[in-house]
Parts: structure tokens; C-alpha cells; sequence
């Protein structure tokens, strides 16, 4: 379903299957923090995690490896930790895999139109 509301690029949100690993620890909806969230969506490469996730996803999950992101693993690690953290994504542990999703309900619930708005945003290049 197209979640753009603004004007922004639509995104769709896949349905999630039902036998899916559970999630590692995140904040529940009422404990997403708009100066938190905003925090973690400061750092461009978080920023542009996030919108890819948004435009760009092939299925529910996605690993560190689809993003095609030249860093560190352990530079990429703290970022996805961050993501999570701060409750914009959801990871899951896929055997010694690790992937991830944008929380687009729980974000739309808590901050009508900013995923809208980091859909819209253009990376500097």
C-alpha cells in the first residue's frame, strides 16, 4: 500500500509472513521518542539506510550485504544497532545473519509524515 501522503515517493509496505524469527529488543510504539528518532536519522548513512529500506525493498527483511554499503562491518553493525535502537527499524536474527525493516506502522503511528519526509530527502553526492 503506497504510504506517501505528501507528495513524497510512495513506498509499499510488505506484509510480514507469519513464521518470521522474533525481533530483537526494540522500544514498543509508545516509547519511540521524537528526539531520539530524530537523533539517529541525523547521520547520512542512517538516513540513507533508512530511505533505501523505504524505496528500494525486495522483501520483509533485508541483511547489511543489500545495501551494497562499502564500510566496515563493524561500522555498519553500530549503525543498524542505532536504527534499532532508537526504534526506526526491526531487526531480526536469521542464524548468523541479521536483517532488517523499517517499524513504517509504528512510525506513521507516533510521527504522521516523516517517513514520508526521509522518503523525499535526497542524498548529496
Amino acid at each position: 500500500m503506497p504510504a506517501s501522503r505528501t507528495g513524497a515517493p510512495a513506498f509499499t509496505v510488505l506484509p510480514e509472513p507469519s513464521e518470521l524469527p522474533e525481533p530483537l529488543p526494540e522500544p514498543g510504539v509508545d516509547g519511540l521518542r521524537l528526539e531520539t528518532v530524530l537523533g539517529a536519522l541525523s547521520d547520512p548513512l542512517r538516513l540513507t539506510i533508512v530511505r533505501k529500506l523505504l524505496l528500494e525493498s525486495e522483501d520483509v527483511d533485508h541483511s547489511c550485504g543489500w545495501f551494497g554499503l562499502d564500510r566496515p562491518k563493524s561500522s555498519l553493525t553500530h549503525h543498524f544497532k542505532a536504527l534499532r535502537e532508537a526504534g526506526i527499524t526491526r531487526q531480526r536474527q536469521y542464524g548468523l545473519e541479521r536483517r532488517s525493516r523499517v517499524r513504517v506502522e509504528d512510525l506513521d503511528a507516533r510521527f504522521p509524515g516523516l517517513l514520508d519526509l526521509v522518503a523525499s530527502w535526497s542524498p548529496q553526492g
